[in-house]
């Protein structure tokens, strides 16, 4: 699997001016009614982070906390704004999830990007797919995350696992994915932004399988 994602991902880089990168396509899992205005979308970027265990690979995710301004209580990749001080989508992913969990960006070996993702809060998204070498020692930031948590790539990979809902948002019905998923007792609902870019990830890796036989 991982050799699959490599090459899949071989060569990848992210869009240089984000904001023009969005203009005129329908992007986001919402309806184009919603898309904020290209020139106000805020540039951020978040680490897929598969950790690379013996027994196989799992994404790492957090749960925000309830005090955040900005999606709280909901399951997330870590990451953040790109800020001034970034070289660019890479070191702001890096930075903000050391900064969140305490991941030291020399355990994480990028591998490449995913396509944009503009979510509804007018953010333009840049995840960054990166290999996670175990035995780090996770130290959530208690401000932000509330928990740290992984599931299983296959668990991901596997379309049962998913399904289609829809809310009312702005007087417009917005259809969105749900991945359920609970541990130890613990029930996740992983939906959203979050969710649309682990399905994207996930049909991309079983297209590359197709492709590969």
């Amino acid at each position: 699997m991982k050799e699959i994602i490599e090459n899949m991902l071989a060569g990848t880089r992210p869009e240089k001016d984000m904001r023009a990168a969005n203009r005129g396509k329908h992007l986001g899992d919402f309806p184009e009614s919603l898309q904020p205005d290209p020139d106000t979308l805020r540039p951020a970027a978040v680490l897929v982070p598969l950790i690379d265990h013996p027994t196989g690979l799992t994404v790492l995710l957090t749960l925000r906390t309830d005090t955040l301004p900005e999606h709280p209580g909901q399951v997330a990749f870590p990451g953040g704004r790109v800020e001034p001080v970034d070289s660019g989508a890479l070191d702001a992913a890096l930075r903000e999830t050391e900064e969140e969990i305490g991941l030291p960006r020399h355990y994480v070996r990028p591998v490449g990007y995913l396509p944009q993702y503009l979510t509804i809060t007018g953010y333009s998204v840049i995840p960054v797919v990166g290999f996670v070498r175990p035995g780090f020692t996770p130290r959530p930031d208690p401000t932000e995350v509330a928990e740290i948590f992984e599931v299983p790539l296959d668990f991901i990979l596997d379309p049962a696992n998913r399904r289609r809902e829809t809310r009312e948002f702005r007087g417009t019905n917005v259809s969105y994915y749900v991945i359920p998923y609970s541990v130890g007792g613990r029930d996740y609902r992983i939906w959203g932004a979050t969710a649309a870019m682990l399905v994207d990830f996930a049909q991309r890796i079983q297209n590359r399988i197709e492709q590969v036989g």
